[in-house]
């Protein structure tokens, strides 16, 4: 009974190796290629998973939610909006310096 426990256990974690690989863009992948770490996970079953999980996968920063960060969480994290506020300024200024006023 706890052979085949442990059996099962193990193949849990090679598809979970296998998943987590697949899963992972390609950009957020270190040492090596990902269809390399993909060979390594598949012809050396554990080993190659722990090894993805030590050296290959990028871990998430602490606080991020779920693992992976979608986007900007707050408005002076979003470079679209500090773009924004940077040309209303700009424009401000320019207004100011020619002398006209915003009616």
């Amino acid at each position: 009974m706890l052979r085949v426990l442990g059996v099962l256990v193990l193949v849990a974690l090679y598809i979970y190796f296998v998943i987590d690989v697949l899963r992972t863009p390609s950009g957020e992948t270190r040492s090596l290629p990902k269809f390399v770490w993909l060979l390594l996970v598949v012809l050396i079953p554990i080993l190659g998973g722990l090894l993805w999980l030590a050296l290959g996968r990028v871990w998430p920063a602490p606080g991020s939610r779920f693992g992976r960060r979608r986007g900007p969480l707050a408005p002076d994290d979003d470079p679209t909006f500090l773009k924004q506020i940077a040309d209303d300024a700009w424009v401000k200024r320019m207004q100011r310096r020619r002398g006209e006023t915003q009616g």
